[in-house]
């Protein structure tokens, strides 16, 4: 990959993380709930989610799941799932006492988070075949493949842990502004919302015909 086709590579990286989604309401939620500390690890299993991803792609399964009706469906309607399981969790959260100096966050466990970052991206089977449609525009026929592959990769997931961040921290500034359960349990609410968006948009996904 030559530097001309890597910076428009990156262009279009830049411009895929910041547009809103899963991922972004996911990072911020977690620096909302967490703190930007511990509500990062979301952001690192986000990136565990979009190398699956990328590897789907590499190997050829990626063309598969473009063709096969009944494994997008399947991936689809469990991210559907997973979506509304956490516009319930978040609905039912419960508001923290922020009228103390000491730090009253919930302590989320990092491999749980990871973990759930994990799935918002590997159950989201439009994004698989976005890629497969995305990538192949930037590669070099003639270069070696995997080396290409590796590139786009630590592009991608270096370009989004930054956006990742900026999101995570947004929302952990916000949490010190929240002093009454009140506003908390608005604050959590609109993101149950937006997760159920999240999901309801998904489900209306539809594989490309071809």
């Amino acid at each position: 990959m030559n530097i001309e086709t890597w910076l428009a590579f990156l262009v279009a990286c830049w411009i895929i993380s910041l547009s809103p989604g899963a991922g972004a309401i996911a990072s911020l939620s977690s620096g909302l709930s967490y703190g930007f500390g511990r509500g990062y690890w979301t952001a690192i299993g986000l990136q565990l989610g979009l190398l699956l991803q990328i590897a789907v792609v590499a190997a050829g399964v990626g063309a598969l799941l473009a063709t096969s009706e009944m494994a997008f469906r399947l991936i689809k309607w469990f991210g559907v799932g997973y979506l509304l399981f956490l516009a319930v969790r978040q609905w039912r959260s419960r508001p923290v006492d922020m009228t103390s100096e000491a730090d009253v966050r919930p302590l989320g466990k990092p491999l749980a988070l990871v973990f759930r970052g994990f799935l918002i991206n590997a159950s989201n089977p439009k994004a698989v075949v976005f890629m497969l449609a995305v990538l192949p525009q930037f590669l070099d026929p003639a270069a070696p493949m995997a080396q290409q592959y590796l590139v786009m990769a630590a592009t991608m997931t270096g370009v989004d842990l930054i956006v990742m961040a900026g999101y995570t921290g947004l929302a952990a500034r916000v949490l010190r502004l929240l002093r009454s359960p009140r506003q908390q349990r608005l604050l959590n609410r609109i993101f149950a919302g937006l997760f159920g968006g999240a999901a309801a948009l998904l489900a209306t996904v539809r594989r490309a015909a071809g």
